[in-house]
């Protein structure tokens, strides 16, 4: 069955997925045309924004239901993940919907995969806003060129009223073009409708201004700035005050997985996070150049199975350029030969010698175990690609696994 599935072209496979949305819209009653649907896609940030904008929302009194990668609420009901889907099943979404319907929730704050839109999985869902982080490389597999990839994002704007986009992005014109009722943009460099001015990098995160008000944010990164911007646009659309938005910003002192700070006895600055595209690494890694003061960087990373191969060594390349150490192991390698991963990875590597300062390590445990012993205190050890994720998955189904207990245990056996 698996394997016919594999043979069935996609534009079929897609024509299923409308048919199965069609049907969960008519047995649940076109749920979301009772609340308010605010749509966040993009390839880096998305869950971040998506947590910020309900933050918003709550902190302006209104009852939200949230689905992202990392958790389902309703209200102050909240729940993990484990799907490792961004967006789930037509019936599936539906199915929560009408409940946050029930529930009387306002809004509901959904984070929506290019996949997901391309196959139509979220027919039905009329979505009131629809906020773009930006595009980047990521899902050629899938999607073959960049430009079916950023036309499959397109459609999340196609009926929405509230257009938000990063003016920092490449090509933000193309996701403004529609006939919505409204268009935001938002940035630090250009010169957008919402901008951060006069940003300032503290202990622990940032300082900016939004049209005089200001905002003190418990996240590191430009990149976090931006989630932070679309996020504040999202609340200027449903005329939330600014000052409630720097209120409901400063309460977030982080998110699970996401440039995640493992506390520890020894000195040592141990993140994190799901990045997974040579664009995610490239600016998190910028960032841990720019604030860190002397020490070594130890990377710990690989790539995911059945997903783009061509981003491999461009992720190799782009994580050597950095760190001072690099060790590639496995990471959710699925039906694919986890080492054919590495080494494909590891094809990227400039400027490293294996033995010395690059080392390929099949057991990610192991690989963790490496590089917390290579670590001295005010060195920086970031492991990524799995954040906040609880299960790896591989050729026989998934295993239990989770980066910041595994970093944990590890800490906990050494002298």
């Amino acid at each position: 069955m698996h394997r016919l599935k594999k043979m069935l072209p996609q534009g079929v496979k897609n024509l299923y997925h409308l048919a199965q949305a069609v049907l969960a819209n008519v047995i649940y009653g076109f749920p979301s045309r009772r609340l308010k649907v605010i749509g966040i896609t993009g390839t880096n940030g998305k869950t971040t924004t998506t947590q910020m904008v309900a933050a918003i929302l709550e902190e302006a009194g209104k009852k939200i239901a949230v689905a992202s990668t990392i958790n389902f609420k309703i209200g102050v009901e909240d729940r993990f993940n484990e799907t490792k889907f961004t967006t789930l099943s037509p019936f599936a979404v539906q199915k929560f919907i009408k409940r946050a319907v029930e529930e009387e929730c306002e809004y509901l704050v959904l984070e929506t995969s290019s996949h997901s839109l391309d196959q139509h999985r979220v027919w039905g869902v009329e979505y009131k806003t629809a906020v773009m982080t930006n595009v980047t490389r990521e899902h050629l597999d899938y999607h073959k060129t960049m430009a079916t990839y950023r036309r499959a994002k397109l459609k999340l704007f196609q009926s929405a009223a509230v257009a938000i986009v990063n003016a920092d992005m490449e090509n933000p014109e193309e996701f403004l073009k529609l006939g919505n009722e409204q268009k935001i943009t938002y940035g630090i460099r250009s010169q957008a409708d919402v901008r951060a001015e006069n940003v300032e990098l503290v202990a622990g995160g940032s300082h900016f201004l939004v049209d005089g008000a200001a905002f003190k944010l418990n996240l590191l990164g430009d990149f976090n700035i931006e989630n932070a911007l679309a996020a504040i646009c999202v609340g200027i659309s449903e005329k939330i005050t600014l000052v409630t938005c720097a209120q409901a910003l400063e309460k977030i002192k982080g998110v699970a997985g996401r440039l995640e700070s493992i506390p520890n006895k020894k000195g040592l600055n141990i993140i994190v996070d799901f990045a997974l595209t040579p664009d995610a690494l490239d600016k998190l890694y910028a960032l841990v150049k720019r604030i860190k003061a002397g020490g070594k960087v130890i990377a710990v990373f690989g790539a995911c199975g059945e997903r783009d191969r061509g981003k491999r060594p461009i992720m190799g390349e782009t994580v050597s350029r950095y760190a001072d150490h690099v060790i590639i192991t496995n990471e959710d390698p699925y039906s694919e030969d986890p080492q054919s991963i590495i080494d494909e990875v590891a094809g990227g590597v400039k400027s490293k010698i294996a033995g010395e300062n690059f080392w390929k390590i099949l057991d990610r445990r192991e690989a963790i175990r490496k590089a917390l012993a290579l670590a001295k205190a005010g060195d920086f050890v970031l492991v990524t690609g799995k954040g906040h994720e609880k299960t790896m998955s591989v050729a026989t189904g998934r295993i239990p696994w989770n980066d910041k207990e595994v970093i944990l245990e590890e800490l906990e056996k050494m002298p």
